[in-house]
């Protein structure tokens, strides 16, 4: 069997939904385990909670972007 390719992560060059995702996991101090050894390291609670607290953020985003929106058109 063949080794497995490491794969490295440039922060910079996300896409929103990704970047989003790595700052969460940063905010709940995970950010380091997931660099260091992938999201795979995490636990059910741990993705759990960062797949919640992204629906949440999402959620904010499009609603604070309805709200600029009807303001626009006023």
């Amino acid at each position: 069997m063949g080794r497995k390719k490491e794969k490295t992560i440039n922060l910079t060059e996300l896409e929103p939904k990704e970047k989003l995702k790595y700052e969460i996991a940063e905010e709940l101090g995970l950010l380091d385990r997931v660099m260091q050894d992938g999201w795979k390291s995490l636990t059910s609670k741990e993705t759990g909670r960062i797949g919640g607290m992204v629906t949440g953020r999402r959620r904010e985003i499009k609603k604070q972007t309805k709200i600029a929106d009807k303001n626009d058109e006023r």
